[in-house]
Formats: C-alpha cells, sequence, structure tokens
C-alpha cells in the first residue's frame, strides 16, 4: 500500500516535485529549509510551545487533542487560500522535522482530496544530512581561481561582475551576509545561521560545471559569526590565485564609498572599533575613534589600512593559500564600474 512516503536519495531529485511544503513553525522555517520550498505551517510557533508545553505538563493525550485541532484549522485554511487553484495533477513533497505527525497529517489530507501528495520520509532531518554530506564531498570536484587583494580592492565588485559575464561565481559573502572583516556588519541585514548559509552554499555550489573554473574569493575560516565548511576551506586554499593590486589611494576612495552607511554613524562605528583593543593598543583605538567622531574620514580609512588591515591580509594569505606562493597579478587604481568591467576582461581573457 502506498502512503506517500518518499525516500529522495539525492538533493537534486527534490526538483522533481511541483513544490515543496514545508509544514514546520515559521521559527524553523527561518532557521533553514530546502530551497524553494515555502513555508505552510500546520502549527505556528506559539501553538507548537503550547501543544509541547500540554505534553510534559498534563498528558501526551491532552496535548494530541489540542494540537489536532490547531492542525486541521491551520490545514483548512492552507486548503482555502494558497492551495486552492493547485491542479489535480499537483504532485507536492510534505515536509516537517523528522517525517512525522505533522507532515503525515498533510500528506493524508492532500491524498484524500486526490494529490499525489508525498511525505518525506525522515523529514527536514534527512535533508540535513544530505547537505552536509555533500558539502564534505562537493567542492573537492571544483577547481577554483581564488580572488586576493588587500581590503579595498573591490573583490566582491569583481566577482558581482563576472558572474554578470557568465562566469561561475561563488559569493561566500553574499552568502553570508557580511563583509567579512571586523567592521563587515550590514546594517539592517542579520546574518543567516550556520545551517541556512551551509543550503545556500551547497546550492550554488551543485549546478557548478567542474570543467570550468569557479571564481571565489579569499575568506578566512570565519565571516562574521558563520564558518566556512572545512571541504571548501581546504579547497579554497589550494586553488589558483588571482592577486588584485591597487594603490592605496584608491582603495581609500572604494571604500568611502562602499561603507558610506558608516558616515551618518560614527556611534555605530567606534562600538565595532572596539573589537579591535585586543590587538591594538587603548592609545591607537582612541585615536582611530576620535577621526570617527570629528568625521575625518580619510584619515581614519587610511590609518586602518595600513596599520590594521594591510598587515593582516599579508599574514593570512602568505601562511593560508598555497597559490598565493605565485600568482596572476593583475593592477588595477580604477574601481568605479567601468574599471571592473575591464578587469574582469583581463581576467577571462577576453
Amino acid at each position: 500500500m502506498n502512503h506517500g512516503l518518499s525516500s529522495v536519495g539525492r538533493i537534486e531529485d527534490y526538483r522533481l516535485f511541483d513544490e515543496i511544503i514545508d509544514v514546520r513553525t515559521p521559527a524553523e522555517f527561518a532557521d533553514d529549509h530546502i530551497p524553494n520550498s515555502i513555508n505552510c505551517p500546520v502549527l505556528d510557533n506559539d501553538q507548537r510551545v503550547e501543544v509541547g508545553t500540554c505534553y510534559k505538563q498534563l498528558s501526551p493525550f491532552a496535548a494530541k487533542r489540542i494540537g489536532a485541532a490547531y492542525v486541521a484549522g491551520n490545514i483548512a485554511c492552507h486548503l482555502q487560500g494558497l492551495f486552492v487553484d493547485r491542479p489535480k495533477t499537483w504532485r507536492p513533497l510534505i515536509v516537517c522535522w523528522r517525517g512525522g505527525q505533522r507532515s503525515g497529517a498533510m500528506t493524508y489530507v492532500l491524498r484524500r482530496i486526490g494529490w499525489d501528495a508525498q511525505q518525506l520520509k525522515g523529514g527536514y532531518k534527512t535533508y540535513r544530512k544530505q547537505v552536509v554530506e555533500n558539502l564534505a564531498s562537493a567542492p573537492c570536484r571544483l577547481r577554483f581561481n581564488v580572488v586576493c587583494g588587500a581590503t579595498g580592492s573591490g573583490k566582491s565588485r569583481l566577482l558581482q561582475a563576472l558572474a554578470l559575464r557568465g562566469e561561475q561565481v561563488v559569493d561566500l559573502e553574499a552568502l553570508a551576509c557580511h563583509k567579512g572583516s571586523v567592521l563587515g556588519v550590514l546594517p539592517g541585514l542579520p546574518q543567516p545561521s550556520q545551517k541556512l548559509f551551509e543550503t545556500r552554499l551547497l546550492d550554488a555550489l551543485l549546478p557548478m560545471d567542474p570543467g570550468r573554473p569557479v571564481y571565489i574569493e579569499a575568506e578566512s575560516r570565519k565571516i562574521g559569526t558563520i564558518q566556512i565548511p572545512n571541504t571548501l576551506l581546504e579547497t579554497m586554499r589550494a586553488g589558483s590565485c588571482i592577486n588584485i593590486e591597487v594603490s592605496l589611494e584608491a582603495r581609500v576612495d572604494f571604500l568611502l564609498g562602499d561603507y558610506s552607511y558608516f558616515l551618518d554613524a560614527p556611534d555605530r562605528l567606534n562600538s565595532l572599533l572596539d573589537e579591535l583593543r585586543k590587538l591594538h593598543s587603548r592609545e591607537t583605538i582612541d585615536h582611530w575613534q576620535n577621526l570617527a567622531k570629528g568625521a575625518q574620514w580619510r584619515t581614519l580609512v587610511y590609518e586602518l589600512l595600513e596599520r590594521h588591515y594591510d598587515p593582516l591580509y599579508h599574514r593570512s594569505q602568505n601562511r593560508n593559500f598555497s597559490g598565493f606562493g605565485a600568482p596572476k597579478t593583475f593592477t588595477a587604481n580604477d574601481l568605479t564600474a567601468s574599471g571592473i568591467d575591464a578587469l574582469v576582461c583581463q581576467i577571462a581573457g577576453t
């Protein structure tokens, strides 16, 4: 008898379904979810807490009675709303935490209606295991061109331009929602969870053609709070290096534009500069914070590059990237859009 259970052996097979319906709570979905899935919770955040508390404090029977009423009502809302126009041939994959009662309830109702709904065996936990396994192997089949360059060399802009040109690009900082340094926090844009970052990363890696190079920026082990998986980090560090050399003056100009949101928020900048006290003297940090308070931005950026970022960069590149000993070097002192486009043409060989 077909109970609507589906064993999806490969992540690529998820796309065989018309739609992926994640019935977990909005909080669980926000933490991580299968790419392109949609959230149709059968219990919302508060309802799940209420049912769990009832299970522990009263009895499993009381919890199931309360939960069933919530689940029935929420499924009814989805049927009358999002699912109302789905055709008879619709074949969705239903996902919950571990393929238990929540996805089972949704699958049962949809199948009774006549849709070929499939419940993911093992639920999200099955998917998460597949992500971890794939991240341990997928980077090894790729050939990375690692874009190196001191802070302010326009590496992220270069990757964006390479992607627009049709080159294969993995933008780790975009995936991590962080620019990678102590000042890299993006205003109003929190970083994803580690799990969601890894989901996004694998989703970017899997379609890559092993026969073509993949451009990626040189990064340390951590981007803000996010940690780069070991296999990817090791494969990157063994890749070919493309070194971008830009004059100090041009880098200062670029950073004043790229970090312009700090110009109206010196207090926020100074709170981040506090994190450098373990690396620099109190007098140095106080001096930099006074420059920020006095809006002496160009002087501040010059000093941060010369006394903090550049020494740190040279130590890390020589230590971590084997290809940095003999990189392909490109010089660019124009980091405007047209200058970046010209650099892309040099790197891509046109």
